[in-house]
């Protein structure tokens, strides 16, 4: 793999013009591309598999035409302290309300509040249901200006005015705010770790164009794969942070062969080779981990995590070809000041030797001479610059570090161990739940509309059941239902059950039930679970079945059927990371090692969410106004991601000690060599994604909020703590064991050369390293 992607990278170097050219073409063609295809869908919510999804599946049957799927707004009214909204005033004021509701032109239709007894017992509250004819993703703009401005009137009389239902939902697109904190850090972390404006801004340029790629690509293709705007956020996300990630250890190792004395595309070559051995192997395992989500069986969860994987390989793609292209155009640019002043005095050479060569031919053959090997003169003078700045150099921190830790192995592992196990307690009193409008800040209307609701009649009532009868086999469906009706409305829990709505050909029935507890509230899960035990007596006196759906149902389904498949789905993506590491570093104990230590940063990150989003601790730091259940997605998310940037960070940093190590060094030394070249590197990429990530704790959407605050805390405490302490910990108690393989595994698994050994070995012509051990060739000119 080294020798191929080797040759890429030179290939890319040379080629510098038509790599970029295509790479802009590209950006140009999707993005045309997006800019004329229909706006994203909210995606495919079923949720196969489940009660609450064959209740909605059965209801489309046998009730067609039925616009279960249609948006819904609820306007609720509170009258002043001390007044009813039965008052004459106050019910006048709602009544030329609920007309003007009416006259909307996406309006099916308005029950009022009066006659669809929707007022509660002290007269305090009353509520308007509005029903459209489409469904809420096509509510337009208009549609919602026209329902705020007939509440005015409302509010006008002095009553209180609030909107609730799907289709008044808040817009939780991005707000730009979490990619300008997430770019901004990051310029800052490469101009600090690079000290170059240009070496910092190549890893922004590169990452930008793939996200773009990606962003439109994913617009593009949102229509024919009904992807929903939850995939370009993530994808945008992952697409920011690993493609700065990958583009930062390109330019990095580039910087290091320059050091070295290697010519431009030699070194652009030796930095694909090595390093992006490395990003192919890291992007790998992170594709692997978005597309094994496609194992828990939600549609929704699977497209969100093919588009983000299709974000990662584009990003890899641009690592492996535009890096190296980009670096064509600017090769000292990227370089330290030490080095560039030593290439610019050997230019000076240069050009002084080839004036020469124009002033006699009496010198011409001495000239001639002179300037064959005149590049060697340049490689040669940033060669030495850097390594004059090496022997004045005090051993870096990353080597500090090591040399800690290889004096103190056991007590920073047991330090690591104790500290993540802590922050990982929280997480055993884990609730999973889809929080609703209960979530949102106090500050929106459909917050306080919820309050209100809930307030004026009962916490369940913003969560009701629906319970579908299918009385087909039923001698008598009318009287089986009212059977099953009535049974569900003596269950202890539940303090009002609606009246049965028949289908047209009698056989079918839904009603609701509202429960006495809150939607996210633990006893309406058991009152759930109580309802549909009691369906086997009911099914034998009546012969006739129903199911129990509804939004309250529905999110108890869902985070069962995720819990469920978490084992499954981490068997799924640590076994095939387990073999791809150990193809990678030919080693038992280190990809064991590495799946470990993952297992105790993403235990850490859960319990860091339930401190924050479940438990209420600093919750008001992250603007968070309500907490409750974690979203039942959201954990075997974050394990998915954190997965496959938790080994982004091991093959990165255990890569440079694999290489020292089979290049000559033992194993505690290989230790110190890998963190002498990679930690201030991954040090840097951590931040950057920590950056990227917080950025997006500022959106409004609670999905998008709690997978940054999650993401960011798990990429803190994998870098800074699992792979920066307790992996160096574990190799230098591990020793030269930490390498071994049994001899029968060693000759079935395929040989890849990630170190870049093979790179020592090519003919002088593909190396381009003449006898001086330069390149002849000008790094200045540059084209097509």
């Amino acid at each position: 793999m080294a020798t191929f992607l080797y040759r890429l990278g030179r290939w890319a170097f040379r080629r510098r013009g038509w790599v970029a050219l295509i790479w802009v073409a590209v950006l140009a063609a999707v993005g045309v591309g997006a800019m004329q295809a229909p706006e994203a869908s909210s995606g495919d919510e079923s949720m196969p598999g489940i009660e609450s999804q064959q209740a909605y599946d059965l209801m489309q049957e046998r009730f067609p035409g039925a616009t279960a799927d249609s948006a819904g707004a609820t306007i609720v009214f509170a009258a002043p302290d001390g007044q009813k909204v039965t008052a004459t005033d106050n019910r006048q004021a709602i009544e030329k309300t609920v007309d003007a509701l009416g006259g909307g032109a996406q309006v099916a239709g308005v029950a009022d509040p009066f006659t669809s007894k929707a007022v509660s017992k002290d007269g305090s509250t009353a509520y308007a249901s509005v029903t459209y004819k489409v469904a809420a993703d096509d509510v337009t703009d208009a549609s919602r200006t026209a329902v705020e401005d007939a509440t005015d009137q409302a509010r006008d009389a002095g009553l209180t005015v609030d909107l609730g239902g799907s289709a008044m939902e808040a817009d939780d697109g991005l707000s730009g705010i979490a990619e300008i904190v997430g770019i901004s850090v990051a310029a800052l972390v490469l101009l600090v770790t690079f000290g170059s404006l240009a070496a910092a801004g190549l890893p922004l340029l590169t990452a930008i164009v793939g996200v773009a790629v990606s962003l439109f690509a994913i617009m593009l293709l949102a229509g024919p794969l009904g992807l929903s705007s939850d995939a370009s956020t993530l994808g945008m996300m992952l697409g920011l942070a690993v493609g700065i990630d990958y583009a930062l250890f390109i330019v990095s190792r580039f910087r290091e062969e320059r050091g070295k004395g290697h010519a431009p595309k030699e070194a652009a070559g030796r930095a694909v080779g090595t390093a992006g051995s490395s990003v192919v192997f890291a992007g790998l395992t992170v594709i692997i981990a978005l597309a094994g989500l496609a194992v828990v069986g939600v549609p929704s969860l699977t497209q969100m995590g093919l588009a983000a994987a299709g974000a990662v390989l584009i990003a890899v793609l641009a690592a492996l070809t535009f890096v190296p292209a980009i670096l064509g155009f600017w090769p000292n640019a990227v370089l330290p000041r030490r080095m560039r002043k030593g290439a610019g005095r050997a230019s000076k050479g240069l050009r002084s030797r080839k004036r020469g060569k124009q002033e006699g031919s009496g010198e011409a053959a001495a000239v001639a001479a002179s300037t064959t090997h005149a590049p060697v003169a340049q490689w040669a003078g940033i060669a030495e610059a850097a390594s004059s700045a090496s022997k004045e150099a005090r051993p870096n921190m990353g080597t500090r570090w090591a040399r800690f830790v290889l004096r103190r192995p056991l007590p920073v592992l047991i330090l690591g161990v104790l500290g993540l196990g802590a922050l990982a307690v929280p997480a055993a009193s884990l609730q999973l739940g889809m929080p609703g409008d209960e979530a949102l800040s106090t500050s929106t209307t459909q917050r306080r509309a919820y309050d209100e609701l809930a307030e004026g009649f009962g916490p369940g009532f913003n969560g009701p059941l629906t319970v579908v009868v299918d009385a087909q086999g039923a001698p008598d469906p009318k009287a089986a239902v009212s059977e099953i009706s009535s049974k569900i409305a003596g269950t202890d829990g539940i303090v009002s059950v609606s009246p049965a709505n028949f289908n047209k050909a009698g056989d079918t029935a839904v009603f609701q039930a509202t429960p006495s507890t809150a939607p996210t509230d633990a006893k309406t899960k058991d009152l759930v679970t109580s309802i549909r035990g009691e369906r086997p007596a009911l099914e034998s006196g009546t012969s006739a079945t129903f199911e129990v759906t509804g939004t309250t149902a529905l999110n108890i389904d869902v985070a069962a059927k995720v819990q469920s498949a978490l084992v499954p789905y981490l068997i799924t993506i640590v076994g095939l990371a387990f073999l791809l590491l150990m193809v990678l570093f030919r080693s038992v104990f280190v990809p064991l090692k590495a799946a470990l230590g993952f297992l105790l940063s993403v235990l850490a990150a859960l319990g860091t969410v339930v401190l924050v989003f479940q438990q209420g601790h600093l919750a008001s730091l992250f603007g968070i106004q309500q907490t409750g259940p974690i979203m039942s997605l959201m954990p075997i998310f974050l394990v998915g991601i954190v997965f496959g940037l938790a080994m982004d960070y091991e093959v990165f940093l255990v890569s440079r000690m694999r290489e020292s190590y089979t290049r000559g060094e033992d194993a505690r030394q290989a230790v110190v060599s890998g963190f002498k070249h990679s930690a201030r590197v991954v040090v840097a990429a951590a931040l950057i994604m920590i950056a990227v990530f917080s950025g997006f704790i500022t959106e409004n959407g609670s999905m998008i909020k709690m997978i940054g605050f999650g993401l960011a805390a798990a990429v803190l405490l994998d870098a800074f703590v699992v792979r920066m302490a307790i992996v160096p910990a574990v190799l230098a108690l591990l020793g030269e064991r930490a390498w071994w393989l049994p001899k029968w595994l060693d000759r079935i698994l395929p040989h890849v050369d990630v170190e870049g050994e093979a790179l020592d070995h090519l003919p002088a012509e593909d190396t381009g390293r003449g006898a001086l051990g330069a390149v002849p060739d000008e790094p200045d000119k540059v084209g097509v």
